[in-house]
């Protein structure tokens, strides 16, 4: 048995020497890994495979495959070199057998460790219980009756409580989730409690007196049965003295707005009248221009209206001012054509007159001059 320069067995085969030919030794290789021993030390062997001790064995494999890739004699690489090939595989025998005896070293510390854990007594008396009380069986029978009759009265009074809150309502700020809702809750209270003590202190001075229902029930509302009655007296009462809620009186001041601006460009159109001269002319470029201002304004209004108005049906559309000129132009025209033909009337009225009464008139005339 011979052994190469690599650490492999050479066996000679005298068997397959044919008897005809002289001696040659005809060398087999035979790979094995029980008298296998390393050149490399162990840090060297994880820098040649490009890993860091304590690295797992699928990095070391991997590794180990991407190098043999690269620098095996028969890959065809460029990079194909069987010294470093050699390297690598004696540096991959070295860290596997590195992390094996690790591994056993760390089965080996667990098991030490397991057989100087205490353990506890398997036995059945300690295993009830539910593991409550110290000393003799007996004595952890009594502190564990105990322990069961505290734990039955707590879970009692833990009923009885939530059974007590669930009857009875809590306060407002105690149901309170948060900072927010609790401040909110304290205004209300705040502004129900000032009203009501106004409401007491004007009772008190007879503010009240002076009513024309006073003594009357009120008016009950009963045609519609889904509408709560309290609710609907109470905005009938606000209505009825002057209180409206906020979009309500937005849109009346927008309508009333826009009734306003057109009748003041209307009559500004007919005080120009026409023809327009290039003065007038001017002047009316001035009042369009002041008209267009206030139309963006109005615009400006019915999108706060939008924002607050309840009911999306309610909504108004913004007003175009060159189509609000063109109107008030229209508008002039037709008081001009009403104007002239009102005047054309009154004419052939007279002339009808005078055709009617004209002998008449001429007869009082010369009864006046006679009877001075």
């Amino acid at each position: 048995m011979l052994t190469n320069n690599i650490g492999h067995h050479l066996v000679v085969r005298h068997a397959m020497i044919p008897r005809n030919l002289k001696p040659f030794p005809y060398i087999c290789v035979n790979r094995t890994l029980s008298g296998y021993k390393p050149k490399s030390n162990v840090k060297d062997s994880y820098k040649i495979l490009e890993l860091e001790e304590g690295c797992s064995l699928d990095d070391i494999r991997n590794s180990y495959r991407s190098l043999a890739k690269k620098y095996h004699p028969d890959s065809g690489s460029a990079t194909a070199d069987s010294e470093a090939f050699m390297k690598v595989e004696e540096a991959y025998r070295v860290v596997l057998s590195d992390a094996a005896t690790k591994k056993k070293s760390n089965e080996n510390n667990e098991e030490e460790e397991d057989q100087f854990k205490s353990k506890a007594p398997q036995h059945r008396h300690y295993l009830s219980f539910e593991g409550v009380g110290i000393g003799t069986p007996s004595q952890r029978e009594k502190q564990y009756m105990q322990f069961r009759v505290d734990r039955a009265t707590e879970q009692v009074l833990e009923y009885r409580k939530k059974r007590l809150e669930s009857q009875y309502a809590v306060t407002d700020l105690m149901k309170a989730k948060d900072v927010k809702q609790s401040k909110k809750v304290k205004i209300t209270q705040a502004v129900e409690r000032l009203v009501e003590d106004l409401i007491q202190e004007s009772m008190a001075k007879g503010d009240f007196d002076n009513l024309s229902g006073k003594g009357k029930p009120l008016q009950k509302f009963s045609d519609c049965p889904h509408i709560d009655p309290m609710t609907h007296n109470l905005n009938r009462i606000l209505i009825d003295n002057g209180y409206q809620p906020e979009w309500i009186l937005m849109q009346k001041e927008i309508r009333e707005t826009i009734e306003r601006l057109r009748k003041s460009i209307v009559a500004s159109r007919s005080k120009l009248g026409g023809p327009m001269t290039p003065y007038r002319q001017k002047q009316w470029n001035r009042i369009c221009e002041q008209f267009i201002e206030d139309i963006r304004k109005l615009n400006k209004r019915i999108d706060n209206f939008n924002l607050v108005v309840p009911i999306l049906s309610r909504q108004m559309v913004h007003f175009s001012a060159d189509k609000e000129i063109a109107r008030a132009q229209k508008t002039y025209e037709a008081l001009m054509e009403n104007r002239e033909g009102s005047n054309s009337d009154t004419k052939e009225n007279k002339e009808e007159n005078v055709k009617r009464f004209g002998w008449k008139s001429s007869l009082l005339k010369w009864l006046n001059l006679t009877l001075k």
